[in-house]
Order: structure tokens, then C-alpha cells, then sequence
């Protein structure tokens, strides 16, 4: 007795054969399993359903492929844009850059130039004033030299026209005698060295004054004097009654000095009696 095992392997071995070789073997095993199988219109149909369906999610998927890809495009496009902008803003700034920086360039050159030309023309000018002042200073030196000289002339000559108008006032209205005595003096006794010496003498009934006519007085001056007095005295053995220095211009330190002397100081509007 075959067994449930063979039977089943016997089946598998023996069905195709039979299947293929008798029709109503096929239809007998095809409405035995119908009850389990779809027919083949209904499988074609829902075949047909589940292929629209998957059309209509492929042609889902490929309108939201395309319109990601549309949205791809625009966003690659703006960003396009965007980078292009940026470039554009760049390269214009790079140009606003070297444009300004051309004009600074420029503008320093321009105040390089500047400051050389006013450091030329202040060299110039100090050129010329140092120049010119140079000038004034030798012009200076000249109208110093000058007006000492005519002021030392003016002084001689003003020495000697008082002298003389004095000589004249005292000899013609009061009978005294007036004596320009200019004489050696070989032992220095006046100057430290052998020199001439010059001494306004007036006498008057044997009283001697000797006068000393300048047109300024130093310290230096007062002594001086007191030695041609002593030179005169020596020279002469006369003794000098009165020493008298007549001045319009004093200098304030001779004063002490000349009281000292026994030097009789007359200046200004001071007045002189014989």
C-alpha cells in the first residue's frame, strides 16, 4: 500500500505529464483550485489596476521630479544671479578701489609737488633774506661808520668852535688869556707813551684853570685829564688853580671820579664863572 509521502512525490512527478497530455484532467485540477486562485480576468484586471496605480505614482513621482527639478533650475539660476551680482558688485568695488586709489596717488604726488615747490620757494625767500639782510647789516655797518664819522667831525667841530668862542668871549669882554698849548710828552706821563698832549689854559690876574672842551666824557677820559694837568704842571712849575670839564654828554660813573679829583664837572645848562 503506497503511503501519503509517495502518493504526493508520485503527483509532483506524474501532474505536468498529465496536464499537458489530458484536457479534462487540466479543467477538472483548474476548477478544483479556482477556490483558490483568481481567475486570470480578474488577475488581468487587477494587473491593469495595480499598473495604473503604479503610473499614476510614477507619474506623480516623475511631476515631482520635474517640478524639484524646475525648482532646482530657479534656485540654481537665483543662485546664479546672486553669484553673478556678487562678481559684478566685486569687480566694481575692485574698480571704485584702484580708482581711489589712483586718486590718492595722485592727490600725494600732487602734495609732494606741493610741499617741494614751498620748500624751493621758502629756501628762496631765505635766501634772499638772509641776503638782504646781510645787505641791511652791511648797510647798517655803513651808516654806523658814517654817522660816527660825521658824529666824531661834528664833535671836533664842535669842540673847537666853543673853544674859539669861548677864547673869544673871555679875551675880548673879561681881559683873560687863553692858551691852546699842545706839547710833547716824552715820559708818557698822560698816555703810558711818549705822545702829544693837547691843554686849554686860562690865566687870569696868576689864577690857572685849566679846561677840558669834549663832546662826551668817560670815566677813562676824567683820569686822563687829571694827568695832563699833572703833565702841565710838571712841564710849566705852575700850579693849577682850578680843573674844570666842560661836557654836554657825562657818563654818570665819571662823576664820583672826577669829585675825587678835585675836577669841577660842568654840563648841560650848567654854568661855568671865571
Amino acid at each position: 500500500m503506497t503511503n501519503s509521502a509517495d502518493l504526493k512525490d508520485l503527483i509532483r512527478e506524474q501532474l505536468p505529464n498529465i496536464l499537458a497530455e489530458d484536457a479534462s484532467i487540466r479543467d477538472f485540477i483548474l476548477r478544483t483550485v479556482s477556490d483558490y486562485y483568481s481567475p486570470k480576468q480578474e488577475t488581468d484586471q487587477k494587473f491593469e489596476e495595480f499598473k495604473e496605480r503604479v503610473d499614476r505614482v510614477l507619474d506623480e513621482l516623475q511631476r515631482d521630479r520635474e517640478e524639484q527639478a524646475r525648482k532646482w533650475d530657479e534656485n540654481n539660476h537665483k543662485w546664479d544671479q546672486l553669484l553673478d551680482k556678487l562678481e559684478r558688485d566685486r569687480e566694481e568695488q575692485a574698480h571704485k578701489w584702484e580708482d581711489n586709489n589712483r586718486k590718492w596717488d595722485e592727490n600725494n604726488r600732487r602734495l609732494d609737488d606741493f610741499i617741494h615747490e614751498q620748500n624751493q620757494k621758502w629756501d628762496q625767500q631765505y635766501q634772499q633774506n638772509q641776503e638782504t639782510l646781510a645787505e641791511i647789516k652791511q648797510m647798517n655797518r655803513k651808516y654806523d661808520s658814517t654817522i660816527g664819522a660825521l658824529g666824531s667831525r661834528w664833535g671836533l667841530f664842535s669842540e673847537a668852535s666853543f673853544r674859539n668862542a669861548l677864547a673869544g668871549i673871555l679875551e675880548d669882554s673879561f681881559g683873560v688869556e687863553v692858551v691852546n698849548i699842545n706839547d710833547y710828552d716824552p715820559d708818557g706821563i698822560v698816555f703810558g707813551r711818549p705822545d702829544q698832549v693837547e691843554i686849554d689854559v686860562i690865566i687870569k690876574n696868576g689864577l690857572v684853570i685849566v679846561c677840558e672842551i669834549k663832546s662826551s666824557m668817560s670815566k677813562s677820559d676824567i683820569y686822563t685829564f687829571s694827568r695832563k694837568v699833572e703833565f702841565y704842571q710838571q712841564k710849566y712849575q705852575r700850579s693849577v688853580n682850578r680843573k674844570i670839564v666842560i661836557s654836554p654828554m657825562i657818563d654818570p660813573t665819571a662823576l664820583p671820579v672826577a669829585e675825587s679829583l678835585g675836577i669841577e664837572v660842568y654840563s648841560y645848562a650848567d654854568d661855568v664863572s671865571v
